[in-house]
């Protein structure tokens, strides 16, 4: 095993460790995208430039651009359905009329 090559494995075992811990979906595409890349170089390394072309092109730019996209649209869904909750509770207080006057004090002067 040549050096290079057990560095490159060391790099992809370090790559894909970073890509299990990370937890935020935002950072995980960013850390999956440098994944792609490290594997890309690893094929290389092992003279498969076709398959490292290839391995660049889904795992450092198409899955994370997927991953961004789908949770920007999850986020937006979520903050419509937040919106809709907020705009429904005020609609809700609204229909139950003004609220009651509070009671009327006992005769003023008089402690209770």
């Amino acid at each position: 095993m040549t050096p290079i090559l057990a560095l490159v494995l060391l790099l992809v075992a370090g790559a894909g460790t970073a890509v299990v811990t990370t937890r935020d979906p935002l950072d995980q595409a960013i850390v999956a995208s440098f994944y792609g890349l490290i594997l890309g170089i690893l094929f290389t390394v092992y003279q498969a430039p076709d398959v490292a072309l290839s391995q660049i092109t889904v795992g450092a730019v198409a899955l994370p651009l997927m991953i961004l996209l789908a949770v920007a649209k999850i986020r937006h869904q979520q903050r419509r359905r937040d919106e809709a909750e907020d705009g429904q509770a005020e609609d809700d207080r609204d229909q139950d009329g003004p609220a009651p006057d509070p009671a009327p004090d006992p005769a003023p002067g008089r402690e209770p």
